[in-house]
């Protein structure tokens, strides 16, 4: 079975998408990581971002590969593990125009449908239920208000000295257009995805709400 979260930066989904997996027992997939470690990759090799060829050369010699084991999702990048250097300024300022990349987007959904076969599995990002899995079996869109993203987005970072609440609200909503205005599998909600508003929820109340969804069908 797959079930696919989508939404925005700081909506939630990914700390949803990760202890629903848990409850339920399946597999976890983070799909932003993915595009994250790409990110890392060309920038610390100083990749013009621009230069779509450079791009390609490199995309052919990253070993990207992906890991679930107790609880816990890891990525692998040139066999160095990289899970937790993957939320950074640089890489916030960037990934966009990495992930708009066509032979990038082509490149991550292989390996996303390799790593998913024959799993049970909850799979979260921008364009899982209209793209990477349109046939899952359960699909939601999770959403939320801007302050609350901005403020959960910031939470997160392990280095707040770096950046205010509103340059971050500035990157968010720079994301947000850049994610949904792309030509290649943009952030929308897909016809059939149930939406979840989190705005006023804790985690554990969204969480709740989609098992609930899940187990009650």
């Amino acid at each position: 079975m797959v079930i696919a979260i989508d939404g925005p930066a700081g909506s939630g989904k990914s700390t949803t998408a990760k202890l629903l997996a848990n409850k339920l027992g399946f597999i976890y997939l983070d799909t932003g990581a993915m595009y994250r470690a790409v990110t890392l990759y060309f920038l610390n090799n100083n990749i013009d971002l621009k230069d779509l060829n450079l791009i390609n050369n490199f995309l052919h010699n990253m070993d990207l590969k992906l890991f679930y084991n107790d609880n816990r999702f890891k990525v692998i990048l040139n066999n160095e593990d990289i899970t937790h250097s993957l939320r950074n300024q640089d890489i916030n300022k960037n990934v966009s125009q990495v992930s708009k990349n066509i032979n990038v987007r082509k490149k991550m959904v292989d390996i996303q449908r390799n790593f998913s076969k024959n799993k049970d599995i909850v799979v979260e990002g921008r364009d899982i239920g209209t793209h990477v899995f349109p046939n899952a079996e359960y699909k939601f869109f999770i959403e939320a208000d801007i302050r609350v993203r901005v403020k959960r987005r910031y939470n997160e970072m392990p280095d707040k000295s770096n950046i205010s609440l509103s340059e971050l609200e500035n990157q968010i909503k720079n994301r947000d257009l850049l994610d949904s205005k792309r030509a290649i599998s943009p952030l929308i909600k897909s016809n059939d995805a149930i939406v979840i508003d989190t705005t006023k929820l804790t985690i554990d109340e969204q969480v709740k709400k989609i098992y609930n969804l899940i187990t009650n069908n």
